[in-house]
C-alpha cells in the first residue's frame, strides 16, 4: 500500500475502507495533520486525518494483509508507512480498538481480532445465567438445508429474492437443559461448502468457523427484541408449555464493508437466564 500523499492539494484519491470513515475520492491527508477537504456539490466536506488512517487500516484488515489473531505492525511502523505522526496512528487505533476490530496486549502490541478469543465469544451471545460463570452452550442442529431466499431474508442480507442462502436451525442448552431456538440464513455464495456435518463436528464458536473456514468476519450487529409466547413447535424443542413467554430476537450480523452477512432469529427462555447488555 503507497502512503498517504503528504500534499493536501493532491487530486490523488485517499483509500477508503468500507463501512469506515474514511477519505472520499479527491481527498488526501495533509503531513501535518490537517483535515482534508472534500468537495461535496456546493460545500466541502472535512475527515479528520486519524480517520483517514485508520480507513486505510481497516482497508488492509479487510484486503486479509492481517489476518485474524496475527499482530499487526506498530504504531511507528505505520507513523512511517503512511508519513504521519505516531499521535494520528495512535488515535486510529483506539477507535478500531473500541470497535473490536483490533486487540490490544500489554507489552505484546496491537492484534487483530478474532473470534477465536475467549472474550469474543461473549460478544454476540448476550444470555447470561442468573448465577455462575457465564458459558458457551451446547448445541443441537435440527435442520441444515441450501434454500432459496424468502423475501424479507433477501431484504435484510441485501440479497435477490430467490437467491441461495444456507438456513441453519438449532437448539442451543446449558447444561443439558434446553434455552434457545434458533433460526439462521447465511448467503449461500459466501458460505458454499457449509453443511450440515461440518457444523456438528465443528466444536468452537460458529464465528469461529465462519471466521477460520469461510473468511468471514462478524464486526457488527444491529439487533431487535421483544417479548413473544411459545407456539407449539418453539415449545416442544424447549421442553416447555405452549404460550410460555420467551424473549424473542432478531439479528443482523455485518463484516467488514457494512456487508449484512448472517440473518439470527431466536427465542430465548429466561427462567434461569436474562439478556445482558452493556452501554457505553
Amino acid at each position: 500500500m503507497n502512503p498517504v500523499p503528504p500534499n493536501p492539494n493532491s487530486s490523488s484519491p485517499a483509500s477508503s475502507a468500507g463501512g469506515a470513515a474514511g477519505a472520499s475520492a479527491g481527498s488526501a491527508p495533509s503531513a501535518g495533520g490537517a483535515p482534508a477537504a472534500v468537495a461535496t456539490g456546493s460545500s466541502p466536506t472535512f475527515s479528520p486525518l486519524y480517520q483517514q488512517i485508520k480507513a486505510l487500516i481497516t482497508q488492509s484488515l479487510q484486503s486479509g494483509e492481517w489476518k485474524p489473531g496475527e499482530l499487526i505492525p506498530s504504531e511507528v511502523e505505520l507513523a512511517n508507512r503512511f508519513k504521519v505522526s505516531q499521535g494520528t496512528v495512535r488515535k486510529a487505533i483506539d477507535e478500531l480498538a473500541a470497535e473490536n476490530l483490533v486487540m490490544r496486549k500489554q507489552g505484546k502490541g496491537t492484534f487483530v481480532a478474532t473470534h477465536h478469543e475467549a472474550r469474543a465469544h461473549f460478544r454476540f451471545l448476550k444470555l447470561m445465567p442468573d448465577e455462575g460463570v457465564p458459558h458457551y452452550p451446547e448445541s443441537k442442529f435440527i435442520e441444515v438445508k441450501r434454500m432459496r431466499a424468502p423475501a424479507d431474508v433477501a431484504r435484510l442480507l441485501d440479497l435477490k429474492s430467490g437467491d441461495a442462502v444456507i438456513f441453519i436451525k438449532r437448539v442451543q442448552s446449558f447444561g443439558s437443559v434446553p434455552t434457545i431456538v434458533e433460526e439462521m440464513w447465511l448467503p449461500g455464495v459466501t458460505f458454499k461448502g457449509l453443511t450440515a456435518e461440518r457444523l456438528v463436528e465443528y466444536k468452537g464458536p460458529m464465528y469461529g468457523l465462519f471466521e477460520s473456514e469461510f473468511g468471514t468476519r462478524m464486526i457488527r450487529a444491529t439487533e431487535k427484541i421483544r417479548a413473544v409466547c411459545a407456539d407449539d413447535g418453539v415449545a416442544a424443542l424447549l421442553h416447555i408449555a405452549a404460550g410460555t413467554p420467551l424473549l424473542a430476537s432478531e439479528r443482523v450480523s455485518f463484516t467488514y464493508g457494512d456487508k449484512p452477512v448472517e440473518l439470527r432469529r431466536g427465542q430465548y427462555l429466561t427462567e434461569r437466564h436474562h439478556y445482558h447488555n452493556e452501554l457505553n
